[in-house]
């Protein structure tokens, strides 16, 4: 079956119980069997759920994998991931992640059990000589939040395997829609729900979507014995937002290529991060393997006090964090989303004071232009 039909129906079968064509929401705690040893698959909902389990066969099959699991948040299911692996163990890394994944690697992990390197993903010989016999995983993100850099997902995977590491993606930023990081040779596939999946700004979550059997086994028990689940309400929201994943990026997609060549053209815009854009040192790899490029850009405004005046100055547009919702949602990483990371990091990423993000809704294009372009004009 193509996409679209796999989002509204793969885990969303009509329910057999009363034929309701949506998947209900299975509020309890636990589920009554009929004698010892003897239930109907439910035991207790942190070990598992029926709208959690319909989430996650959905998820699986939009990502071409066969095994998914739903945590409580993007950072419990990068954790749950990271519990796989044993004290000792090295991460390589890319270098342009999340503040939250960063805070989570530098400030939990690397003081308890694990150590960790970060290295420019996009150059590839870099990644060689980060690798050490003790690394059993490869972590990316592609695209980079915020300045949007691209790595070659097929040649990653070849680099990790051929070190004996499997290679993780967040694929956060495109969701399944625009890039299946699994069809590329990646093992290991990771989401905020919260974002494009979700889509609606209204529910906290997230996932892990691989292949392997006896990693996906070792994956259930920590989800179960860590138990940092998520609730049967967040899971039957996502299954709602999945079923138009498909109309609404290619909506994002087009209204967010607009707004990168409108400010592109801007002459108060000193650069626009969007691998839609020519201009993008990436662009090539971005259309060979992804199919759109998604709603999420980032501009250089010049200064803080710029960046203050149009977050300052949007109307439309809402200053907040997060990204992926219906809705225009602009953001300053160097003092939201990255204000973990050392300033002299950021700077060396690009995540200067004068940075802004911008996740492009599904508004009309024209209004969010509109927004832009008075907010930049109060500059």
């Amino acid at each position: 079956m193509g996409f679209s039909t796999d989002a509204i129906h793969v885990g969303q079968e009509p329910d057999p119980a009363t034929g309701a064509i949506v998947v209900p929401i299975y509020q309890t705690s636990t589920f009554v069997q009929e004698e010892l040893g003897k239930h109907k698959g439910y035991e207790y909902a942190r070990t598992s759920n029926p709208t959690r389990a319909a989430l996650e066969r959905n998820l699986a099959a939009l990502e071409r994998g066969r095994f998914g699991f739903a945590f409580a948040s993007g950072m419990a299911a990068i954790n749950a991931l990271m519990t796989l692996f044993k004290p000792g163990d090295h991460i390589v890394a890319g270098h342009n992640l999340y503040g939250g994944t960063f805070r989570l690697f530098e400030h939990v992990l690397k003081d308890s059990r694990l150590s960790f390197s970060y290295t420019d993903t996009c150059r590839l010989e870099e990644v060689e000589r980060a690798f050490r016999p003790n690394v059993p995983l490869l972590y990316i993100e592609t695209p980079t939040n915020p300045v949007m850099e691209i790595t070659d997902i097929a040649a990653a995977a070849r680099l990790a395997h051929e070190h004996g590491a499997l290679l993780a993606v967040d694929n956060t930023f495109m969701s399944p829609y625009f890039q299946r990081p699994l069809e590329l040779g990646a093992d290991i596939v990771i989401h905020s729900t919260t974002k494009y999946l979700n889509g609606h700004s209204d529910g906290i979550g997230g996932a892990v979507i691989l292949n392997d059997a006896e990693l996906a086994a070792r994956l259930k028990f920590i989800q179960n014995a860590a138990g940092a689940i998520l609730g049967p309400f967040d899971s039957w929201l996502v299954l709602r937002g999945v079923k138009t994943l498909a109309v609404r990026m290619e909506r994002h997609n087009s209204n967010g290529l607009a707004v990168a060549r409108h400010l592109a053209a801007h002459p108060k815009v000193k650069r626009v991060y969007h691998p839609g854009l020519p201009t993008h040192p990436q662009h090539e790899l971005a259309k060979r393997q992804m199919t759109g490029f998604g709603g999420m850009l980032a501009f250089e405004s010049g200064s803080l006090e710029n960046a203050r005046t149009v977050l300052k100055s949007v109307r439309l547009c809402s200053l907040a964090e997060s990204l992926g919702g219906v809705e225009t949602l602009i953001s300053h990483p160097a003092t939201m989303t990255h204000a973990i990371v050392p300033p002299e990091e950021r700077h060396r990423l690009g995540i200067t004071d004068g940075l802004v993000r911008v996740s492009v809704g599904i508004e009309d294009v024209e209004d969010i232009i509109g927004d832009l372009e008075q907010a930049l004009g109060k500059m």
